[in-house]
């Protein structure tokens, strides 16, 4: 394998010793000489095009560096390669394979599927929301390992919920502060984003009220999602006023040059300005999981607004400090948190109060403090790199590890231990059944939309998950026979053998 030209490209790399690096990557190739007869089928790679914070990452380009601990001089041909099986996420152009040097070793990175059953193939990344079992490259060879990127919403997959599909990986790389690259603040850019000034001031924000604004904003138009956040918020709306601009429940129109605005996740100046004059934002995710945290929070938390928010149940671990958002699951009813929105409109001192980590001494949560100071990865900061090649840095790093382990047991099995297995549990990922967003599923008709909908999927996705173990478990090299497996599985469990 002959490398070529190559370039720098940012990288963190979490390997033995957690070492922050840039990596030199060499564009490289695989002759077909190399490769398995039964591995070089064609594969359609679609772009894939995901709707999350990685579309408006940034990439930075510095000079060449290695990692103090990477003293790897062996050749591309010599290398571990790491598959990244949702190609359209390849996190390096304009190639499709190539080099990279972490904190204590080196890797060949590709995205030609081609390698699947190559011997040197070490392990095949998957972005989460582009795993699908019946996909699956199957047969799952034993020296290969999976690796999960997973930082979008817990509805974009619910087989990651369950313990038979998590516990398909050996690294993960999810929202959990628990799995093993964690990305739980990945929609907070910095520490400054949170301390800029109030965009509209309370006094401007009470001038507005008077000329009839409401206290309550809601921008949404992707409206039928697990956490039923519709349900509760035409609940609310019945005891506060709320404009509401987005498709959901919709009660006043966008100014014509905001239309476009209405789903962006991005921050345009006229969106912002326009959204910031409202003293409070509803921010109900479209799925419930702990640390599954989005922009929906962080924004208003940047403009000065008061979030009222629904999503993450461990969300006050991350805010800067107890008093700067308003939790809906704190209140027994809708009725009980419009009474007290609408005491916090009344009372400047009180919602002031909700404003006062604008001031850097007045944010005493340690772990957001520690946790923006420590991690290794940037968003859009042109001095880090970013969590895509820091993942893939990881792994290579484990990977060369476990490699080196497997040689050195193989070689003298008395004097050393094997390497010990890993693999990714429900803390990893795991989300919880899907509930209403106000009242009890018990009460819902039998024809209620989201009835039908969302719990069926989580439990639908756990069939999925338990048939592609089964899959591997038989060593099935075709993935279309998924539903053969779950079909089988059904029957066990009815005749109580499950």
């Amino acid at each position: 394998m002959m490398a070529g030209r190559g370039r720098l490209v940012p990288c963190v790399c979490l390997g033995l010793f957690g070492v922050l690096c840039w990596v030199w990557v060499s564009f490289a190739s695989f002759p077909d000489d190399q490769l398995p007869l039964e591995a070089l089928d064609a594969v359609d790679r679609g772009a894939f095009h995901p709707q999350s914070a990685l579309s408006e990452m940034e990439f930075a380009s510095i000079s060449s560096y290695r990692g103090p601990g990477n003293s790897d001089r062996r050749r591309n041909k010599e290398l571990p390669i790491i598959l990244w099986w949702s190609g359209g996420l390849f996190p390096h152009f304009p190639g499709d394979t190539e080099r990279i040097d972490c904190a204590t070793s080196s890797c060949l990175v590709t995205s030609n599927r081609k390698v699947q059953l190559y011997k040197r193939t070490s392990s095949i990344i998957f972005y989460g929301t582009d795993f699908r079992a019946y996909e699956a490259p199957l047969p799952r060879l034993r020296h290969q390992t999976w690796a999960l990127f997973h930082e979008e919403s817990p509805m974009n997959n619910y087989v990651l919920s369950h313990a038979p599909g998590i516990r398909l990986f050996n690294y993960t790389a999810t929202f959990r502060r628990e799995s093993d690259y964690p990305l739980t603040l990945q929609w907070l850019p910095s520490l400054d984003y949170l301390l800029q000034p109030v965009a509209v001031p309370l006094q401007e924000k009470n001038r507005l009220r008077r000329e009839g604004l409401a206290p309550v904003l809601y921008m949404q138009s992707h409206c039928d999602v697990p956490s039923d956040r519709d349900r509760y918020v035409k609940e609310l709306m019945k005891y506060i006023k709320v404009d509401s601009y987005g498709k959901c429940l919709n009660n006043r129109p966008l100014p014509e040059h905001l239309e476009d605005t209405s789903t962006a996740t991005g921050e345009e100046a006229g969106f912002m300005n326009f959204v910031a004059r409202y003293k409070f934002h509803l921010a109900l995710e479209n799925g419930l999981c702990p640390d599954y945290m989005t922009e929906k929070l962080w924004r208003p938390l940047h403009q000065g607004c008061v979030p009222v928010y629904r999503g993450s149940a461990a969300v006050a671990d991350w805010m800067p400090n107890d008093h700067s958002a308003v939790i809906i699951d704190n209140f027994p009813s809708p009725k009980a948190l419009a009474d007290f929105l609408k005491r916090l409109d009344e009372n400047d001192d009180e919602y002031a109060k909700y404003l006062e980590f604008k001031n850097p001494s007045r944010i005493t949560n340690t772990r957001l403090l520690e946790a923006l100071e420590t991690r290794e990865w940037g968003v859009n900061d042109m001095t880090k790199p970013n969590y895509l090649n820091g993942f893939e840095c990881y792994v290579c790093d484990q990977e060369n590890a476990r490699l080196a382990a497997e040689r050195a047991y193989k070689k003298a099995p008395k004097k050393n231990q094997p390497p010990q297995p890993k693999m990714a549990d429900n803390s990893h990922m795991g989300c919880p059944l899907p509930s209403p967003g106000y009242g009890d599923v018990q009460d819902l008709s039998a024809d209620d939309g989201w009835l039908q909908i969302w719990p069926q999927d989580y439990w639908q996705s756990l069939d999925q998950a338990e048939g592609l173990e089964s899959l591997i478990r038989h060593n099935e090299s075709d993935p279309s026979l998924l539903w053969k497996h779950i079909q089988n599985i059904a029957v066990s469990r009815a005749r109580g053998k499950h």
